[in-house]
């Protein structure tokens, strides 16, 4: 092990069981948890976002959630910089951080480091976003292809987050960001035991996803986001409000589209979300999977956990 601390990564698809798992591992170990999602920075997103409940998070804090108003934005960067002041604080104390989530972005930025890219400019966003609103984003997709065919072969059109941040780091820098992000910064410095949970089954897994979305809504989900929407200072095009569901929830309430399909939709769009996620995992070197459906997971997980512990303290 040397003489790095330990971390745990717990991965996953949406609705894949990583709450449940995370919690049982703070019972039997010393872990404190730390987020690692994009939506649960955001205070009055908790329902759509499936945030821990206060009788959770009572017996299990976590860390780097409701860290925000919707309008603002939270970049990779902002997290590294928070995961890493929160897991050593965890270490400082003599415990074990626990990061969880489906952020995997995050997660990768976590364990890689970040290449130095130039600083957001206000101006070149602006002019990004105008031809946008003229030309259309599937354009400016085009315009990243034929300047940096590897990020937009990895950037969907229906991104424009990321799409504008490639075209701006280009406009900016004279560079792609291809170019830039072939040279890392510091990695973590932490033995990393990584684990993915996921049902083996992927129909299991949509099962899961569509009930949980409609317990969602059973739960207020409505309520909400209309909450969110009535404030007048939000739109669809905030990272907040592009978040699985709330887009589409946001988007009925636009009258875009009526109940039935926004549901149908915001199901949709949530196994895509998982997809990703899993294309992600699959390609994740060092990763230990656990089955959802699989009793023997957690004890798996609790005793390969518990192992290296061990290890790091004699």
């Amino acid at each position: 092990m040397g003489t790095k601390p330990l971390a745990v990564f717990l991965m996953g698809p949406t609705a894949s069981g990583k709450t449940d798992m995370a919690m049982a591992l703070c019972r039997e170990l010393p872990c404190e948890l730390i987020s690692v999602d994009s939506a649960l920075v955001y205070r009055g997103m908790d329902i759509g976002t499936a945030k821990p409940s206060a009788a959770e998070q009572a017996l299990a804090p976590h860390r780097l959630i409701d860290l925000l108003d919707p309008k603002e934005a939270y970049s990779v960067a902002d997290f590294r910089r928070d995961a890493l002041a929160a897991m050593a604080e965890i270490t400082a104390a003599g415990r074990i951080p626990l990061l969880v989530g489906g952020t995997m972005l995050y997660f990768k930025a976590l364990l890689d480091g970040l290449s130095p890219l130039p600083g957001a400019d206000a101006a070149v966003r602006a002019r990004i976003e105008q031809e946008a609103a003229q030309l259309g984003w599937e354009a400016l997709h085009r315009q990243l292809a034929a300047i940096d065919p590897v990020s937009a072969a990895r950037i969907h059109p229906n991104d424009p987050q990321r799409l504008s941040r490639a075209l701006e780091v280009f406009r900016i820098s004279g560079k792609t960001l291809t170019e830039l992000t072939r040279h890392k910064g510091d990695s973590l410095p932490y033995k990393v035991l990584q684990f993915a949970i996921a049902p083996r089954e992927r129909a299991e897994l949509h099962r899961r996803i569509a009930e949980r979305f409609r317990l969602m809504l059973d739960r207020g989900f409505e309520q909400e986001v209309r909450a969110l929407y009535r404030r007048g200072d939000l739109h669809p095009d905030l990272p907040s409000i592009r978040c699985v569901g709330y887009r589409q929830m946001w988007d009925y309430l636009d009258g875009v589209v009526g109940y039935d399909e926004m549901t149908e939709r915001g199901i949709a769009a949530t196994r895509q979300l998982a997809k990703r996620q899993l294309t992600w995992l699959r390609g994740w070197p060092d990763l230990h999977w656990l089955d959802t459906d699989n009793n023997a997971a957690g004890r798996d997980l609790v005793e390969r956990v518990r192992q290296a512990h061990n290890e790091i303290q004699q």
